[in-house]
């Protein structure tokens, strides 16, 4: 068949796909609908209208398409396709860090970085027309503090903003370091509830470490109730001495005896 004919055939489905409000197909999906094109002269149409930016390959096998009028910035935000993504991968998944805070309040994402935790295996990450989406494996997902928030393609698994503000502290050197951990959490407190976060530390394994970081800026954040939320869950156990700036020298700095917290940065509570 000419490649022209086979080029227009794909272009329609992929503007009625567009049409029902899905904003991507898989190449599986695709050879069932065209099950009597070749492999070639279907490869041959997808390269065509990825050059045209039309779709663009964000894994193997999976398309998303472009609307027109994000044919200027030539990707979709990953919130309108990170659940079909993870449903294709047939992976647990849940929107966290600081892309997750933007749906409390706190403005502090870059719109070329995207957060997603995933159980194992690992994915490697993708950069696509100036967009990183970045994953990272968790030994365990959370069977709570995962909440499904709306967007315009349907919902998608975000961390809940206690869930959010411990990964903050946890994954510090992926968003730039505490302090830009603390910048947020102050803004997450505001959405962040006490019984909620004791809910969450009493059924979920969380390191020490890290609990013991977040009680300690909760503290000097002046939170109370959440600061005593965490320093409850960690009153019966056996707690060592903890950097406060993960990876760093934790020589000759003062020590705080509440949370075991070598004091190893200074916290910038300016905001």
């Amino acid at each position: 068949m000419n490649e022209e004919i086979i080029y227009n055939y794909l272009l329609k489905y992929a503007e009625k796909r567009l049409a029902a409000g899905k904003l991507y197909f898989t190449l599986k999906g695709l050879r069932k609908e065209f099950a009597s094109y070749s492999d070639s002269a279907l490869t041959f149409s997808l390269n065509r209208l990825s050059k045209k930016g039309k779709i663009v390959s964000i894994h193997k096998g999976f398309y998303l398409i472009i609307p027109p009028d994000r044919m200027a910035k030539g990707i979709l935000p990953p919130a309108l396709f990170v659940d079909s993504l993870m449903s294709y991968l047939n992976r647990t998944y849940y929107v966290g860090l600081l892309s997750a805070s933007v749906y409390y309040g706190a403005s502090h994402q870059q719109a070329q970085e995207y957060f997603v935790f995933i159980n194992k295996p690992q994915l490697r990450e993708k950069n696509k027309k100036g967009l990183r989406l970045n994953f990272v494996v968790k030994s365990n997902i959370p069977q709570i503090g995962i909440e499904k928030k709306k967007t315009e393609a349907g919902y998608i698994n975000v961390s809940s903003a206690e869930l959010t503000a411990i990964d903050l502290v946890k994954y510090q050197s992926k968003i730039g370091g505490i302090n830009r951990a603390v910048s947020v959490i102050s803004e997450l407190a505001e959405e962040m509830n006490a019984n909620n976060l004791k809910n969450l530390l009493d059924n979920e394994i969380i390191s020490d470490a890290s609990l013991q970081r977040l009680g300690y800026i909760l503290d000097k954040l002046n939170e109370s109730d959440l600061a005593d939320a965490v320093f409850d869950s960690l009153a019966n156990k056996q707690l060592f001495k903890v950097a406060l700036k993960s990876n760093s020298n934790k020589n000759g700095f003062q020590f705080n005896k509440k949370w075991k917290i070598i004091e190893n940065i200074k916290l910038d509570l300016e905001f």
